[in-house]
């Protein structure tokens, strides 16, 4: 997965505003797997994944429906954005990439 920028966690987290709750943290850990696998794709064949695009969690994020985005006076958002920090700090740490 390329570096995750601002931008990236507030696409992904306004993807999982529109997700059942029940359902969010598999959508989140799902986005994750799908960046970094486009990414993958991208750095082996120098082209973009037909499905998951560039390889960075916005493009991941942005191939679902977005909500509009909110402010951090939204208490449901900051779960969100909170959940994909979380999941991606997993992710980094996680000894299946090591």
């Amino acid at each position: 997965m390329l570096p995750v920028l601002h931008g990236d966690v507030s696409a992904a987290a306004r993807a999982l505003l529109r997700a059942p709750v029940d359902g969010r943290g598999r959508l989140c850990r799902r986005m994750i797997g799908e960046a970094a696998q486009a990414c993958a794709h991208v750095r082996k064949t120098g082209s973009l994944h037909p499905l998951y695009g560039n390889g960075s969690l916005m493009s991941a994020a942005r191939k679902r429906e977005l909500a509009d985005e909110p402010s951090f006076d939204d208490p449901e958002y900051c779960q969100c954005f909170e959940m994909v920090l979380r999941e991606i700090t997993l992710f980094r740490i996680s000894p299946k990439r090591s």
